[in-house]
């Protein structure tokens, strides 16, 4: 019997191993179904996200077109109240608006001036009898440039002032900036010489030499230093020379030294050069002492 034990349990050993084995590899199917089923909806999730997209892009190509165009614009979205509204709300464009419209039937309906003609300017029909009285005046017209001469002197010292002194470029930087722009534009074009211009050898620059029309330094140098005095808090000293660059326009029209245009854009000169002598400050790190 202890033989025939002795015989058996090696059998019977193998057979139970055998079984173990083959029961753990049944309990591993399931797993492996499980895996295989979480692989296949991961991959009908990005299938769904693929579809998703292509819907998406097809989506965005329609409307990329002129018909999506006008539904995405903004004023398909305006209402009756908005519209009526931008009159009450914006008034400023509104007006703009009107004179964008009224100068375009002037413009187009206006008698060309022909090359034989003297310009029109509406500064000179403003300015006639203050040109009459200094034509008739030559005293009060010399007295009135070397008034204007010593204007720009101070316009000229408190420019350098600011830098040489004060340790502030920018008024400095915004005059070279302008003053090189007007010498370019001035040669580019040279206007012809006012009718019934008044000179006189005291006005700057002085000794009746020849000049650019376009535009007037005289005037945009007054803007640099005004808008640099407001910058400084300097109230007082800016409106003196606002109201003392009003009175330059005022002469110059009256003695026909410049056109009406050239002291127009000298006060946008003199503003936009300003504005860009900051921006050259800031790009620069240009610091103050």
């Amino acid at each position: 019997m202890d033989g025939e034990k002795l015989l058996c349990s090696p059998l019977t050993s193998t057979t139970t191993t055998t079984t173990t084995l083959n029961n753990r590899r049944h309990q591993k199917q399931p797993l492996n179904a499980y895996y295989s089923n979480g692989w296949n909806t991961r991959q009908d999730t990005k299938k769904k996200k693929n579809n998703n997209n292509h819907n998406e892009k097809k989506q965005k190509q329609k409307q990329s077109g002129y018909g999506g165009m006008l539904e995405n614009a903004s004023f398909m979205k305006w209402r009756s109240g908005d519209v009526l509204g931008v009159a009450r709300h914006h008034p400023i464009p509104c007006v703009f608006a009107a004179a964008l419209l009224f100068f375009m039937g002037v413009e187009y309906t206006l008698r060309m001036i022909p090359p034989s003609s003297q310009p029109f300017d509406l500064g000179f029909v403003a300015t006639l009898p203050l040109h009459r009285v200094l034509a008739s005046r030559p005293a009060i017209n010399t007295l009135l440039a070397g008034l204007n001469t010593v204007y720009v002197g101070m316009q000229t010292s408190y420019i350098l002032w600011t830098w040489l002194v004060e340790g502030r470029p920018r008024a400095t930087i915004s005059a070279l900036f302008m003053f090189t722009c007007r010498g370019i534009l001035g040669y580019s074009t040279q206007l012809p010489l006012p009718e019934g211009f008044l000179g006189s050898g005291v006005d700057f620059p002085v000794g009746n030499v020849s000049f650019f029309l376009f535009y007037s330094g005289h005037v945009a140098a007054s803007v640099i230093a005004s808008l640099d005095m407001k910058r400084m808090q300097r109230w007082e000293l800016g409106r003196v020379f606002d109201t003392l660059n009003v009175l330059q326009v005022i002469r110059l029209l009256s003695t026909r030294g410049h056109y009406t245009i050239d002291l127009v854009v000298g006060v946008g000169a003199g503003i936009l050069f300003d504005d860009l002598a900051g921006k050259y400050e800031e790009s620069k790190k240009i610091p103050y002492h």
